[in-house]
């Protein structure tokens, strides 16, 4: 760092994205991106007149998108935001509702940690517990923001919409934001309360099961007054948050159901497969409701399990939090990187 930074930035710890290495080819199964091509509907869309069209400033309003996302929710296109990704609807939203405070579970979204310390949210780490559970009842009456993370974003738990409800209905006076960047593998979406609650964020991405990490799209739906807060942060930052190409690309993604259900359909097939060929090879394995597995053996730590996959051409994620040191995070992957994933774990446990 120069000498020249604030020390409120020379004090702030970076969130650490998943590598990206390209040293070499790697079966990639860290970063929790999606297997599969994006949608040929989407890239089709994007023509050279589109191309031509760059010279143009992107819509600050995503009108077109906005709309798609309204009619595929049944709601109003006032309930939408477009971001960029949605670590910047996240961003928008420790802004606008953090300054009260903020409450989220102790193993959850990296990001969570780093928003609080950039914008000044003082920040309650709720454990989870021994069995990587939230208790519904540790998000009662906080008297501050409650983040949620649905499903977790390092466990791949969930709670049912019923248990999220609840903890709305217990905060009814704060702002409860839900995360669920996952949603579409569990199948349980929150946003059908924002019709019933005024005090609900929903945010979400299509960089999971829409194939689109690399366009960087997220959008926030909520009561039409939230989403005029979070506008208001929006166009004091970045009115021109998302381009033109991610828009058109999300916008045909999500209008292509059948390839969106295929898709979703045979991650969860393989996220069962790879669930069940660890456990026999002796693995604890958490029951996930996303695109990943987090597990773990007696046989082999953790980081050593990582580096020991690494070495083998296979990325996986470790995090250094004493609470899941021992475990590895897994993306679910095609189901030929499945079959791969297990026969070189067992190779490197036999050869222990």
């Amino acid at each position: 760092m120069s000498r020249f930074v604030s020390d409120k930035l020379n004090e702030i710890s970076p969130y650490i994205p998943g590598e990206q290495p390209q040293d070499k080819k790697y079966i990639k199964l860290n970063t929790n991106e999606n297997p599969y091509y994006t949608s040929e509907r989407a890239v089709e869309a994007i023509t050279k007149e589109v191309l031509l069209g760059l010279k143009r400033y992107s819509d600050p309003e995503c009108a077109p998108l906005k709309k798609t996302i309204a009619n595929y929710y049944g709601v109003g296109q006032n309930n939408v935001l477009i971001t960029n990704g949605s670590d910047e609807a996240l961003a928008f939203c420790f802004q606008a509702y953090g300054r009260c405070g903020v409450c989220y579970a102790d193993i959850t979204y990296g990001f969570y940690d780093v928003f609080a310390h950039m914008y000044d949210c003082p920040a309650e780490h709720i454990p989870l517990e021994d069995d990587f559970t939230i208790d519904i009842t540790k998000y009662f009456a906080k008297g501050k923001t409650v983040v949620i993370a649905n499903p977790n974003a390092q466990t791949g738990i969930a709670l049912d919409v019923g248990e999220i409800e609840k903890i709305v209905q217990h905060n009814a006076d704060n702002i409860v934001i839900i995360d669920q960047a996952y949603v579409d593998f569990f199948g349980q979406n929150a946003i059908p309360l924002i019709k019933k609650y005024n005090n609900v964020v929903v945010v979400n991405t299509f960089s999971k099961s829409r194939s689109l990490a690399g366009a960087r799209v997220g959008y926030i739906v909520a009561d039409e007054h939230l989403i005029a807060d979070l506008n208001k942060v929006k166009y004091s930052f970045h009115p021109y948050n998302v381009n033109t190409i991610s828009m058109l690309l999300a916008k045909n993604a999500m209008e292509d159901e059948d390839y969106f259900t295929q898709c979703v359909s045979k991650i969860i097939a393989a996220r069962e497969e790879m669930s069940e060929g660890l456990k026999k090879l002796g693995f604890t394995v958490l029951p996930s409701s996303a695109n990943f597995v987090l597990s773990r053996t007696d046989k082999m730590g953790g980081k050593q399990l990582y580096e020991k996959l690494k070495e083998n051409g296979i990325l996986v994620r470790h995090f250094s939090d004493r609470r899941i040191d021992d475990f590895v995070r897994i993306t679910v992957g095609t189901d030929e990187e499945t079959k791969i994933l297990i026969k070189t774990i067992k190779n490197i446990l036999e050869s222990k």
